[in-house]
């Protein structure tokens, strides 16, 4: 009986050993990604004022200034138009999202989006099918949707909130 009390007590002196070898190993991992966490994703917020107004005047100077937070702002359906061209008609699908910079100006876009999709939607439809399968032609209508949109948001509210227009799907058949 001596024999099967001393293999218990072996047995659970392995097992409280392997039990703490587990517990420390957990505890390194999580400390790690936390710490992985807080390098990654804090620092010093560039935005922010020290004044009390300064909700107010980071709204103003998001607006005025490109610098800032990039921020994406999605349209909220596929663009789908036809596409003439020299052999056949084609049918284009295009997502989309607008990069602006600091939470104004993703307000101000949101605001207008009805108004940006018309814009859009008048540079796509204006496009050539044969231009489209072509990386140039790509590019050409990205930058013409870009001027388009960034003319449209600085007749509304003086100022071109819209960085850059960015294709996020393109399908062409």
């Amino acid at each position: 009986m001596a024999d099967k009390e001393l293999e218990i007590e072996e047995g659970s002196k392995k097992k409280s050993k392997l039990m703490l070898i587990t517990i420390i190993i957990v505890v390194v991992l999580l400390g790690g990604g936390a710490g992985a966490y807080f390098f990654l994703f804090t620092g010093d917020d560039s935005n922010a004022t020290e004044n009390d107004g300064g909700a107010a005047d980071a709204v103003i100077e998001n607006v005025a200034a490109p610098s800032g937070e990039a921020l994406y702002v999605a349209m909220p359906r596929p663009f789908t138009f036809n596409a003439p061209g020299v052999a056949r008609e084609r049918i284009v699908q295009i997502e989309v999202q607008l990069m602006v910079r600091g939470a104004a100006n993703e307000d101000l876009a949101k605001r207008h989006i009805p108004m940006i999709e018309g814009s859009l939607l008048q540079v796509f439809s204006a496009s050539n099918a044969d231009d489209l399968v072509t990386d140039v032609g790509k590019i050409e209508l990205k930058e013409r949707a870009t001027a388009q949109v960034r003319q449209v948001m600085t007749e509304l509210e003086s100022s071109p909130v819209v960085e850059q227009v960015l294709f996020t799907g393109f399908v062409i058949q």
